[in-house]
């Protein structure tokens, strides 16, 4: 069972709540792109299917994707192929970039996150979401996770400030997440079985996540930073 099909049998609250990482990004996503001037140019690295496009119709938006990372996937729409870590594009092309949890199919992230520092103009702004504790996925393509001072030297390195770093829960959403994920594991009707041992926990730990305030285990990380003008 994949998350987008368990996403799909649910209630939208109900969504939301279970995949909390999946919802976190698309608001940040929306808020990013409602901040933005109209007609500004916003670079998509790493934009898979364009899933994020939507959000940026006022603005003049490129998605550029390798193409390799999911074989499912229909990369038809794709602005430019490319590789992050030579982008296609001169210095200070776009006032905007976003990556979203791309950094982890990258064999060079330090080499990226600069390649994105270099094409964005002078105040130019990033959006950046990488993965912590994830299981494999779009193997073979699949070679990292980062932890926060991880992602925070990688864009000091690349010369951005005004960082942000913010984890997307804690241990509590984490344990939930893992239990959902095991439903997959189990064939046929097992699955139902094992949705009533593993479901209601799933459901109740995420109400326990304040009681995580360093949140050092999470799913991963929302990152916002600007290139100094």
């Amino acid at each position: 069972m994949t998350y987008d099909k368990l996403r799909s049998l649910m209630p939208a609250p109900l969504a939301r709540y279970v995949m909390h990482f999946e919802a976190a990004i698309e608001d940040t996503v929306s808020g990013f792109a409602a901040s933005l001037s109209p007609g500004v140019r916003v670079l998509d690295a790493g934009s898979g299917e364009g899933a994020h496009k939507h959000y940026f119709t006022s603005q003049r938006y490129c998605g550029l994707d390798l193409a390799v990372g999911d074989q499912a996937w229909d990369y038809s729409k794709l602005d430019v192929l490319g590789d992050l870590e030579t982008l296609p594009f001169p210095d200070r092309t776009f006032e905007a970039a976003i990556n979203i949890v791309t950094l982890e199919h990258v064999l060079h992230p330090a080499k990226v996150i600069c390649e994105l520092s270099r094409v964005l103009a002078s105040g130019g702004r990033l959006l950046l979401v990488a993965p912590l504790e994830w299981e494999e996925h779009q193997q073979p393509h699949d070679y990292g996770r980062f932890t926060r001072y991880a992602l925070d030297h990688l864009l000091r390195q690349a010369g951005f400030t005004e960082i942000s770093i913010q984890p997307v829960g804690g241990i509590f959403r984490l344990i939930s997440r893992r239990l959902l994920n095991a439903l997959q594991f189990f064939p046929g009707p097992l699955i139902v079985v094992a949705a009533v041992f593993f479901a209601p926990p799933a459901l109740l730990l995420p109400l326990l996540d304040p009681l995580d305030q360093k949140r050092a285990s999470t799913l991963g990380y929302i990152c916002s930073a600007r290139k100094p003008s």
